[in-house]
């Protein structure tokens, strides 16, 4: 087994979860079976809990694991399913240790940051990088590791004292592992001032000499900037860093991330691994990354522009839908487009708005009113869900492709009840737990308790009862699809009569029959509310049905798509 470790300076969020994955990617190009693993140094279990203003979405695996988002850019660059154990963080690691210790398996001894918290971090590696994540079933041979450890000096932020016991397996583990099986890339920030326009190299510097004070010495340094490096900068941070020039990457700010493993492949990185950790490959790609250069190439040339209206409630933050935008993206380019995603506020959407702030109201309908088409994603809580009900029922009356995901799909139940049931009173217990009418209800197995991994998590299926189905011919007419879900409340199963007398096809249950997973509208071009959340399963080149078929619709093209057997125009 091969180990690289992605560590990260100067700044947090400056790309290590892409580099990570594009040198995954590099990697599988050549022929090796590669996997992942992200290290979160903050206390929590999992990230299920957090608000998506903290670390952005909650990405959640085949095995109903809760993760930070860089799993999910891991999953869509290398095409691989992880689980929950490959996103460790403190709280997972402390309490393995101290079950242990409950357990009597330290027979007395007195329990330690050194060596018992370090060595269940390098056990924790070891077994989750043997792990099958391909679809074959065999053992990788590469693992990547991210982590987000930036010590005081690091990096420079003051909670940073949290990562110091990574910091310090890992200095261990380089020597567990023997160097010609471990490898360190750090990823640093080289920023240009506005005031003198010169690249300064004094932060990467740093950077490097604290990493080198903990123990870790960078094999690779990959410096991120606004702009192109220039070669004088790439010699100094080579002289005063103690590496040779082909150690140090450069990746500028790029239109798409499909082109960061081509600029790391174009600067030598393949024959820099194979001579580093002794790999079996040739120095040259394989056509799986010549596929990535096409797919940027194309991306980049893209001039028809389709827009999507995006109506949530944590608009401020892209990364708060990151596999939305990457599923709606993948779908606009299988389909030769630019996508142009317009976030709106749903609380700007409410009548209540107008008075309260009217130039945004008129803005965020002025957007609705504009798009393409109108996608309404998965939250919980009820702020902001009238204006999602107002952005529904546009989106019904004026025929305008719609595609509602969890609470989307709710919510379009709702609204459908309201309008065209005339039950004005309609809601979920989520929001009204005393509504006459419960359209939408929490499951019997919910635990209104603890809030942490009690919601119907990971891979479920859903089974088509009706040939007569958009979603079941864009899924390639299978009698069954497996996708990813996530919540604590569904349509009610009793009331589910009175929306199909009235057009609302409940057209996919579960397994048993009881659970409703997909809606379509009859007699609109593209009304569709999914319980599930395909964003989870969208690959680059693998783009998921549901959002394919709603950019599909956005652009006209639905009706030939479906009538080519769902084969897309060469």
């Amino acid at each position: 087994m091969k180990y690289i470790l992605v560590t990260g300076g100067v700044i947090s969020g400056i790309g290590k979860g892409i580099i990570a994955s594009s040198i995954g990617t590099i990697l599988k190009s050549c022929g090796l079976r590669v996997t992942a693993i992200k290290i979160d140094p903050y206390i929590n279990i999992d990230a299920g809990t957090f608000s998506p203003y903290e670390h952005g979405e909650v990405f959640v695996l085949n095995d109903g694991g809760e993760v930070d988002l860089d799993l999910g850019n891991y999953e869509r660059f290398l095409d691989i399913n992880l689980y929950k154990d490959n996103n460790i963080t403190t709280g997972k690691i402390y309490q393995h240790v101290i079950n242990k210790e409950r357990h009597g398996d330290y027979l007395g001894r007195t329990v330690q940051v050194v060596p018992h918290i370090t060595d269940a971090v390098q056990e924790w590696v070891m077994t989750q990088a043997k792990v099958p994540v391909d679809d074959d079933r065999k053992e990788p041979q590469i693992c990547v590791i991210e982590a987000s450890m930036k010590p005081s000096g690091l990096g420079g932020t003051i909670g940073d004292i949290e990562g110091m016991p990574f910091v310090e397996a890992f200095r261990q583990f380089q020597f567990k592992a023997k160097r010609e099986n471990f490898c360190n890339i750090h990823v640093s920030l080289v920023p240009q001032p506005s005031a003198t326009g010169e690249q300064k190299t004094k932060p990467t510097q740093n950077s490097v000499r604290a990493l080198r004070g903990l123990g870790l010495s960078p094999d690779l340094i990959v410096c991120r900037s606004a702009k192109p490096i220039e070669m004088a900068v790439k010699e100094k941070i080579s002289m005063f860093c103690h590496v040779e020039p082909e150690q140090v990457i450069f990746i500028h700010d790029v239109s798409s991330t499909y082109r960061v493993p081509v600029l790391l492949e174009e600067q030598g990185i393949i024959k820099y691994f194979k001579e580093r950790l002794h790999l079996p490959i040739a120095d040259q790609p394989s056509a799986l990354l010549l596929k990535w250069k096409r797919m940027a190439d194309r991306y980049e040339r893209l001039r028809e522009v389709c827009s999507i209206a995006l109506v949530g409630k944590y608009t401020k933050l892209s990364d708060c839908y990151a596999s939305v935008f990457k599923a709606l993206e993948h779908s606009a380019l299988a389909i030769n487009h630019k996508l142009d995603l317009m976030y709106i506020d749903s609380t700007e959407l409410e009548p209540s708005a107008e008075a309260e702030n009217s130039v945004k109201y008129h803005q965020a309908w002025h957007k609705l009113c504009k798009a393409d088409g109108i996608l309404v994603p998965g939250g919980f809580g009820v702020r902001g869900t009238e204006g999602k009900l107002q952005a529904i029922s546009w989106a019904r009356t004026k025929k305008k492709p719609f595609l509602g995901v969890c609470l989307g799909m709710q919510l379009a139940v709702v609204e459908f009840a309201r309008s065209c049931l005339h039950w004005q009173d309609a809601n979920s217990t989520e929001f009204d737990p005393d509504t006459r009418n419960p359209v939408v209800i929490d499951m019997p197995e919910h635990n209104p308790g603890d809030m942490g991994g009690t919601m119907r998590l990971g891979k479920r299926r859903t089974v088509f009862k009706t040939q007569d189905s958009v979603l079941r011919k864009l899924y390639g007419d299978g009698r069954f699809v497996e996708e990813r879900h996530r919540h604590r409340y569904e349509v009610n199963p009793e009331l589910t009569q009175s929306f199909e007398e009235k057009g609302l096809k409940f057209v996919g249950h579960d397994t048993e029959g009881s659970r409703m997973e997909i809606i379509e509208l009859e007699n609109h071009p593209y009304f569709v509310g999914v319980q599930f959340h395909p964003e989870f399963s969208s690959r680059p080149m693998k783009p998921s049905p549901p959002y394919l078929g709603l950019l599909l619709a956005a652009t006209g093209m639905l009706s030939a798509y479906l009538q080519r057997g769902c084969k897309l125009s060469p």
